[in-house]
């Protein structure tokens, strides 16, 4: 039987350099020597990036998903990452680590984390995408062009290791249920779960044939978690391409047109998903607009050779620029739906506790009409 490998993606929010906007290199620093001790131990390879003020570990090995020694090993880089954050005073230190302690897996405690195992092809790109501020729900209408759409991906059409179709594992993410849909046979009742961005996120895509692995994304809810606002859940997810996937550039065409996610300013806005190089993801304008960055890899028996920033291409500057048209005309907007989200999707921010705090002052209409008119009357004497 042929030896899998693991690639894991972990990313947490401990600190941003003024305000929500970068985390800095001595983070990434620290992070990177604690993982550098554990190569050989439980790592074959590691590559630690940013985006906006998350820091995101992205590392293979073989001891498959949910290991407690790799999700421990993630922790203890965002705890000594914390400590430094504090030293420096940087903003929000160690928002994302909602746990006192590490109890075996990071799912659940703050950080969010995509995981896959799978045996290598002889070619293995994988790209892995890292967002800031927005949410899970930032990979439905892209994985669903990637995955089930056919004037979105040709190969849906023309490769036959594809015709088949792919499986969608959609999560209720506030239900704690989840449904397996198949596509193309059921690509409207999929559609009719993930276009509500309210509650459904699409957790994990398979190859149906033979239920092979292609792209997987985190679905933690801090807000959830937490029970208060403590900050966007800045997704991560991981696509495998090529060789019966769709080709990478049918993976990247999904951002090539901007679409509308939540998060960006206190996670109470819709933004535009602004597809960005490294360099760029350091989100300053109303604390974004949303990013989204995407890392080429070719795997080489657990190696990870690359990255190659995908989005750095000068062929999405112009879903740049459609990404900033787009904010500039729904910041227009204010505190007015559209902008503002609608206050199911705000729940543990100060909108709630603002009604609350209001909801005695509430006056029942029909005594409304009563006091007009004792008023009229009043007016008339």
């Amino acid at each position: 039987m042929e030896e899998k490998i693991t690639l894991s993606v972990i990313k947490a929010d401990v600190g941003g350099l003024c305000g929500h906007t970068l985390a800095p290199d001595e983070l990434l620093d620290t992070c990177e020597y604690v993982l550098e001790e554990a190569i050989d131990e439980f790592l074959i390879d590691y590559y630690v990036t940013r985006c906006g003020d998350d820091i995101d570990l992205i590392m293979t090995h073989k001891l498959g998903t949910d290991n407690e020694n790799i999700h421990g090993l993630a922790w203890k880089a965002f705890e000594e990452a914390t400590e430094v954050a504090k030293e420096l005073k940087l903003y929000g230190a160690g928002q994302d680590l909602l746990a006192e302690g590490f109890t075996g897996n990071v799912k659940g405690m703050g950080p969010g984390c995509a995981e896959m195992e799978f045996v290598e092809r002889p070619s293995e790109p994988v790209i892995v995408f890292c967002c800031d501020k927005t949410d899970p729900t930032a990979f439905n209408m892209p994985f669903y062009k990637m995955f089930a759409d056919p004037f979105h991906t040709a190969g849906l059409v023309y490769d036959k290791s594809m015709t088949g179709g792919f499986k969608f594992d959609v999560l209720d993410m506030y239900g704690n249920k989840q449904i397996t849909l198949k596509t193309p046979e059921e690509s409207y009742s999929l559609l009719a779960l993930i276009g509500n961005l309210e509650k459904y996120a699409v957790k994990r895509v398979f190859r149906a044939k033979d239920n092979e692995i292609a792209a997987i994304a985190s679905s933690e809810k801090l807000n959830y978690i937490a029970g208060k606002y403590v900050g966007k859940d800045d997704p991560v997810a991981i696509v495998r391409a090529q060789s019966g996937m769709p080709a990478v550039g049918e993976v990247l065409e999904a951002f090539a047109t901007p679409h509308l996610v939540p998060g960006w300013m206190r996670g109470c806005h819709w933004g535009p998903l602004m597809p960005v190089g490294e360099d760029d993801a350091r989100p300053s304008r109303f604390d974004g607009p949303p990013r989204i960055m995407a890392l080429g890899f070719q795997l080489s028996e657990g190696r990870l050779v690359g990255p190659n920033d995908l989005f750095a291409d000068i062929s999405f500057n112009n879903a740049r620029q459609k990404a900033l048209d787009m904010a500039d005309m729904i910041r227009s907007m204010g505190p007015f739906q559209p902008h503002r989200l609608p206050e199911a999707m705000m729940e543990y921010t100060s909108v709630p506790q603002i009604l609350e705090a209001l909801k005695d002052r509430f006056v029942d209409t029909e005594k409304v009409k009563k006091l007009e008119k004792t008023r009229e009357r009043g007016d008339m004497e």
